[in-house]
């Protein structure tokens, strides 16, 4: 059995945090400069440029790529033979807890905004500190722990949908919702976007498939091929709607479209969009 100190999930917690703000993947670089190649129209290729250079400027000079710092969304892989020692002989604090404490520190430490609130509807305060992070937490084989951060902005995830189908629903039914849901994010979830969609589970298990398919390194497929080939179709339909970086029109609506499933209720078929946009901001470690 493998030991690891709380302190440890604190720390990585905390520079994942400030890379994740300041760094964006060299995926979403590489798909960024690859579509200013492809792109036809010159407003489209210079704004892709200059979201390049954005993102140069906030890597080299340490300063967040988006004032909108977004909320904590941490994806965390607990090996079986791991366990993560409590800060002292108080059993009571757990790996959540550590990973709060280290959002909390990351978000101060960083200088990044902090946009979480206490009560969603009566007394919207601010927490103060960007916690608590959403964690969804995964028992796995071994003895590490993956953590993966997210830090998802307000304007792109206010543009998430879900809806419920019909079992009998058609393949162009499904994908002209897609479609319209990226239609109606417009301009206001800052293109070009990186698409999530996820299919079947029920209701909870699907919306979060798709923002599990965010995660997945742009340019790798879904392994079935039906829906790699759904990816292809989406994505082509998506770049065709002539919304373009930051809306302003132009070939590259999207940079990629990834779709997760899994296995449904006969009387069921849910299908959920969750849309990030080009400041695509995720960090992954492994402890």
């Amino acid at each position: 059995m493998r030991h690891i100190a709380f302190d440890k999930i604190v720390q990585t917690v905390k520079s994942l945090c400030i890379e994740a703000a300041y760094e964006l993947p060299d995926d979403i670089i590489d798909a960024l400069k690859k579509a200013v190649v492809k792109e036809t129209g010159k407003r489209a290729a210079k704004i892709l440029n200059q979201l390049i250079e954005n993102a140069h400027i906030a890597k080299t000079e340490h300063i967040p790529l988006c004032q909108d710092t977004g909320l904590a969304v941490v994806f965390i892989e607990q090996g079986t033979n791991v366990i993560v020692d409590a800060p002292s002989e108080d059993s009571g604090p757990t790996i959540i807890d550590a990973v709060n404490a280290g959002v909390k520190a990351g978000y101060q430490a960083g200088y990044l905004r902090k946009s979480v609130v206490t009560d969603p509807l009566f007394e919207r305060t601010n927490t103060g500190s960007n916690t608590p992070a959403i964690v969804h937490f995964y028992s796995v084989p071994g003895e590490k722990i993956k953590i993966t951060i997210m830090t998802k902005g307000g304007g792109c995830e206010n543009k998430s949908r879900f809806r419920m189908f019909k079992p009998t629903s058609t393949h162009d039914e499904i994908v002209k919702w897609i479609v319209d849901v990226v239609v109606s994010a417009g301009a206001d979830a800052c293109p070009p976007f990186i698409v999530g969609v996820g299919i079947g589970g029920d209701f909870e298990l699907c919306t979060l498939l798709s923002k599990k398919a965010l995660l997945r390194p742009l340019g790798q497929q879904n392994p079935a091929e039906s829906y790699a080939g759904l990816e292809q179709y989406l994505l082509k339909a998506i770049n065709a709607l002539n919304i373009g970086p930051q809306g302003l029109g132009g070939d590259t609506t999207a940079l990629a479209v990834s779709v997760e499933t899994a296995p449904c209720h006969i009387a069921s078929l849910p299908v959920a969009v969750n849309i990030d946009c080009h400041s695509h901001r995720h960090k992954s470690a492994i402890i």
